[in-house]
């Protein structure tokens, strides 16, 4: 059996990608960054155990993602690594960044057959361009780029780890308490993806499925006196609003729903349960602003949404126009990519009472074509 444990950190924010998916999410074929990675190394070597650490908003739908172990990642690279090492009860643990997407087998290699040298085995790069600090050239003999996946054995590391310090590597953290490292040859292939320019020259990645994806959402609600009625993020002259723990928007409501069907990400009441104080009476408008954030973290982006409203009370056709112009831009969409209809139940049931409004959504999205922009 195996004597190594395998942690992919995945839980950052790429505040520096500067795209609006997050670089974990990026498809290749159908896979996220995350999964293409792990599956990738895990071809690789027989590790005892695999775990991922994702940001805490991710967890959930990574789960329903893979049978691997997701681990709650934490403020800093440091605070994630550590959540991760709880877990680990094998002698030795490879750890390596998400980021770098195409590291090769020889690589991981390279570092289990020297796993014996030192408390931790790391890849490095040799700087070949003239290296200055401050006024000062230095000899670039001595510098050497750090990278990941670095092997370390498992108690030295858990104690290093251990501090109020953060390091951005395991090897600094383990020589700061007096352990030893080792270098190996590392890999260019492993650079990191920092930015969206970074993709270009990894040829280990193939280019997403161009498939698109449909959602649809339903919900209704009832008539409730003395509250303003919302509906599609346009206040609507009527006597009545909308019963509900929010703004009762059942438009949105209905999209959202359409819009996370589309994602598979569960439905509005997972996303924002009504149990929840600080959604009391939120405008929904808000709601799906949180919605389209997500969904394009996760890799995705809207083609499309229609939305049919059923209600004898009140007349719609006067705010269909209103409507469009204030959804369109909350989900990134040119005004002809969303569509507004109305109709009524001649007089059947209890929207034909006049007693509430449903609404039927229908949203479509696609995967952020990062080769392309």
């Amino acid at each position: 059996m195996s004597d190594l444990t395998l942690i992919l950190l995945a839980a950052g924010n790429s505040s520096r990608f500067k795209v609006p998916v997050k670089k974990q999410w990026l498809r290749i074929g159908h896979d996220p960054l995350w999964l293409f990675v792990t599956n990738r190394i895990t071809d690789m070597f027989p590790f005892a155990k695999i775990i991922v650490v994702a940001h805490p908003d991710e967890v959930a739908f990574m789960q329903q993602m893979c049978d691997i172990d997701i681990v709650c990642g934490g403020e800093t690279r440091h605070h994630s690594l550590r959540n991760a090492m709880a877990h680990v009860d094998t002698p030795y643990v490879l750890v390596s960044d998400i980021a770098r997407a195409c590291i090769e087998p020889d690589l991981i290699m390279r570092l289990i057959d020297a796993k014996e040298r030192a408390d931790c085995i790391v890849p490095t790069l040799a700087v070949n361009d003239t290296v200055v600090y401050g006024e000062k050239t230095v000899d670039r003999a001595s510098i050497k780029r750090i990278q990941t996946p670095q092997l370390s054995r498992t108690e030295m590391l858990r104690t290093a780890l251990d501090t109020p310090h953060d390091y951005t590597d395991e090897s600094s953290a383990i020589v700061a308490i007096g352990g030893t490292r080792h270098f190996v040859e590392g890999d260019i292939r492993a650079d990191k993806i920092t930015r969206i320019d970074d993709l270009a020259a990894l040829e280990c990645l193939g280019i997403p499925s161009t498939m698109s994806f449909t959602g649809n959402g339903f919900d209704v609600h009832a008539f409730e006196e003395g509250k303003p009625m919302v509906l599609g993020g346009v206040q609507i002259e009527n006597l009545y609003g909308f019963k509900a723990h929010s703004d009762g928007d059942v438009a949105i409501h209905a999209l959202i729903d359409a819009l996370l069907g589309a994602a598979c990400m569960g439905d509005i009441g997972m996303l924002f349960p009504d149990t929840d104080e600080n959604y009391k009476n939120i405008d929904s408008k808000v709601l799906l602003q949180r919605c389209v954030e997500k969904i394009h973290n996760f890799g995705f982006m809207i083609a499309h949404a229609d939305i049919t409203i059923i209600a004898q009370a009140p007349k719609i056709a006067p705010y269909k126009e209103q409507m469009r112009r204030t959804l369109a831009p909350l989900m990134g969409l040119n005004l002809s990519r969303i569509n507004i209809k109305a109709t009524t139940t001649e007089h059947l049931g209890f929207i034909g009472r006049k007693e509430g409004v449903g609404v039927i959504a229908t949203a479509s999205l696609h995967y952020f074509d990062w080769i392309n922009g």
